[in-house]
């Protein structure tokens, strides 16, 4: 599993010209399933995002989490994350999970991202054609893989 986390000032999806989910400050969070990954990955991933410590303090340092600023997420589901650009100019998506397994793990990551904030998180539609915008404060943006929890 893997996320790609965008410190917002505020973001927001549209499915269809609808507007799906918005946020102000908080964090952005693209997801990306892959074949193997399982409940527990999302359980770590979560309690990472959200203890993630980077909303400056008075000092001007990283050292706040979400819940210091009051923030909420945007969780947008993207295969793309997991896309293979070794061989040829057209990616391939296969190790990309298919929506039977992505869609409970994806659902299950809002379910837990909901109990560690103590708020609703914000989201796209799965599988959907969304268009997201966003105000990256910083900028800053932080990569995290469940691939990376048994590297100490």
């Amino acid at each position: 599993m893997r996320a790609v986390i965008q410190r917002v000032s505020n973001a927001s999806c549209r499915v269809g010209g609808n507007i799906t989910g918005q946020i102000e400050t908080g964090f952005l969070v693209l997801l990306g399933i892959e074949q193997e990954d399982m409940e527990e990955d999302a359980s770590w991933l979560a309690q990472k995002i959200a203890a993630l410590r980077i909303f400056s303090d008075e000092n001007g340092l990283m050292n706040k989490a979400l819940a210091d600023v009051n923030g909420s997420i945007l969780l947008i589901s993207q295969f793309t994350l997991f896309a293979q650009t070794k061989k040829g100019n057209r990616p391939s998506f296969i190790r990309a999970a298919r929506p039977a397994q992505a869609i409970p793990l994806y659902e299950y990551m809002i379910n837990e991202l909901t109990k560690l904030t103590g708020k609703p998180i914000a989201t796209g539609i799965f599988g959907a054609d969304m268009k997201i915008s966003l105000v990256n404060d910083g900028p800053v943006t932080i990569i995290m893989d469940t691939k990376d929890k048994d590297n100490h």
